[in-house]
Formats: C-alpha cells, sequence, structure tokens
C-alpha cells in the first residue's frame, strides 16, 4: 500500500548533503519533501502555519537529525511531543554511531524509528513509507474520533441516558423501568439516537461507541 499522494516527509537536518541527498531519494519514490537546516527553522514554519498548536491534517513524518547546532533534534522531538505533532506525524531520527544509545531511548520513548548513518537507502525510504500510512490511519482515527464526539454532543441528556442502556443491551421495557418513562418515549429516543449517531442497529451503535478513547 501507498502512502497518500500528497502526504510530506519533513527533513531536518544541518548537513546540506544529507538533505539534498534525501530529497532525491524521496524524489525516486514519487515522495513529497522538503528541507529544513534546523530545528529553529522547522518550528518557524510550523508557527507560521499554525500547526504548532492545532494538530495536522495532512499525513507526514519527519526525518529528523539527533545532533545540530541550536536546538538538537531530541529537544524538538519533546516539543513536538508536547504539542501532539509527533504523533501525528511518526518521527525517523537520523543518528550517527555514538548516538545510537539516544536514539534507541528516544524510539521507546514515542519516535517511530532511527536510522544510523551511513544508511540503506531502500530500507530507509521503506520506514518512511509505514511511517507516512501510519500518519494517516491516526489522522483518520483522529477524524473518526471528531465525528463522534459531534454526533454525541448533538444529543440530548435523556437521549444519551438512553443510548447508554441500548448499548448495555437493554430491551426497552427495561430502559423504560430504570428510567422510569413510557416504553414509547423510550422509542421515539431510541430512533432519535439512532439518526443522530448515523446507525440502524443497538448493534452497530455499541460498536461505535467502543471506538472512542
Amino acid at each position: 500500500m501507498h502512502p497518500p499522494f500528497d502526504s510530506m516527509v519533513y527533513i531536518v537536518d544541518d548537513d546540506i548533503g544529507v538533505r539534498e541527498g534525501m530529497a532525491w531519494l524521496l524524489r525516486t519514490r514519487r515522495l513529497l519533501s522538503e528541507s529544513y537546516d534546523s530545528a529553529e527553522a522547522f518550528l518557524d514554519m510550523l508557527g507560521r502555519t499554525s500547526q504548532a498548536s492545532l494538530l495536522p491534517q495532512q499525513a507526514a513524518c519527519i526525518l529528523l537529525d539527533v545532533r545540530m547546532p541550536g536546538m538538537s533534534g531530541l529537544v524538538l522531538f519533546e516539543q513536538l511531543q508536547a504539542s501532539g505533532i509527533a504523533q501525528a506525524w511518526p518521527v525517523i531520527f537520523l543518528t550517527g554511531h555514538a548516538d545510537v544509545p539516544t536514539a534507541v531511548d528516544s524510539v521507546k520513548r514515542g519516535a517511530f524509528d532511527f536510522c544510523e548513518k551511513p544508511f540503506s537507502d531502500n530500507a530507509l525510504v521503506d520506514r518512511v513509507e509505514q511511517a507516512l500510512l501510519l500518519s494517516q490511519q491516526r489522522l483518520m482515527a483522529r477524524t473518526q474520533q471528531d465525528f463522534l464526539q459531534s454526533r454525541l454532543g448533538e444529543l440530548t441528556d435523556r437521549e444519551r441516558d438512553v443510548m447508554r442502556l441500548v448499548v448495555e443491551g437493554l430491551p426497552n421495557k427495561l430502559i423504560a423501568d430504570q428510567l422510569d418513562i413510557s416504553v414509547r418515549t423510550v422509542e421515539v429516543h431510541r430512533s432519535r439516537v439512532f439518526d443522530k449517531m448515523e446507525v440502524k442497529s443497538a448493534v452497530e451503535l455499541a460498536n461505535l461507541m467502543r471506538t472512542l478513547t
């Protein structure tokens, strides 16, 4: 499965040779890329595009050098984690041999992977494509979550009460008894819940609610 055609690979490395070589390599796989020579330059781009405080909409991943003048890749990674961007855009560290233990620790703390320089071109781009697919999956899951939260926000308090009991598998008669309302009223609320949540059955509703985190 190929990543989305408009996905983006952000290369953050102070070595112009690495940036240009990576950009060329990604083009051979028809992957778009943007390059930044420092962590500060990358953060400036995020700030200018208002992405520092809002989770991204476009699938992407970040190739990030561990050691750079000024802000290190590790400090940038911590900031991206704090803002939520590292969850939407997986980070692959580019590291020299001396920094491998640090990169391994970063993977344990949430980085997608690391590649030691000099790296295998095909292996690295394979991991980039996997990271982009993961980014797409996470963004789609977030979109689904946003949709569910929006639908839930349209329910009245009573409809929420009915929905909770429907999801628990209770029949209308028992729901009516628990809420001290008529069976007919339960049926009306149940129908409205199904319409607002865009489902056709209690099973479908229960499966949908299980996707909420």
